[in-house]
């Protein structure tokens, strides 16, 4: 089956190539390519519905992202997280969004207040998402979150890092998201953050943006554990 790549032959090889790495990642990210799973790159052509060119150039950026490996002569593999991959990720998570959530509390006031609106808009997304049974636009939310906080902190090398660090870390919320206890948790602890950055307060920021996504890990990897999970 095609996922149909919206992609016009008068479109440049560059747009072809994002718009196969983008496809392909969320082929992996969702669990349609588990971990494990072979694949040629030529049957990935054929479902993408483009040609083997902008598969491999994908492929290569994927590769660097940690999200596949490329065997000679046998194809591509798709690769597999440990919990301690996990809990590795969570680290590099806790560093950069507590700095991410400092750096944005030291901002002007104006900017600050830009991004602190966004922080509450999506933490009530969350809620309507959490209230309606809606996992998957809880997970968007949280994600826009997330995404918002580390672009609003003026350090484009965190956003680039993150980006890369949040494709992996969504594998193991997918599988998750539905058996955490404590969900509804999550939405105080978005609204102490957003408040910190509005006020300014760069030590109370950053304090809760780190206890905020150390509380996820010590929820998520012991559950991970505990399922036997040994790939995700």
């Amino acid at each position: 089956m095609k996922t149909g790549l919206q992609v016009s032959p008068c479109e440049g090889r560059v747009s072809r190539v994002e718009a196969t790495y983008l496809a392909l990642k969320l082929l992996i990210c969702n669990g349609e390519f588990p971990p494990g799973h072979q694949v040629s790159e030529q049957e990935l052509a054929l479902r993408l519905g483009t040609s083997r060119t902008p598969v491999h150039e994908a492929c290569l950026r994927l590769q660097e992202d940690g999200m596949l490996r490329i065997l000679p002569k046998k194809g591509i593999v798709i690769s597999p997280l440990s919990p301690d991959d996990i809990a590795e990720i969570f680290e590099v998570i806790i560093a950069i969004e507590g700095r991410a959530a400092a750096l944005a509390a030291s901002r002007p006031a104006e900017a600050r207040a830009v991004l602190a609106d966004q922080l509450d808009a999506e933490t009530m997304r969350m809620q309507t998402a959490l209230a309606a049974g809606d996992m998957a636009e809880r997970g968007l939310a949280d994600a826009a979150f997330h995404l918002a906080l580390v672009e609003g902190c003026g350090n484009r090398r965190f956003e680039r890092i993150m980006q890369t660090v949040n494709d992996q870390y969504h594998r193991a919320r997918v599988i998750t998201v539905r058996m955490r206890q404590r969900l509804e948790q999550s939405l105080p602890e978005h609204r102490e953050i957003a408040a910190a950055i509005r006020a300014g307060s760069v030590e109370q920021a950053e304090t809760a943006a780190r206890v905020h996504r150390i509380r996820a890990r010590n929820d998520i990897l012991p559950l991970i554990r505990d399922l036997g999970l040994r790939h995700l």
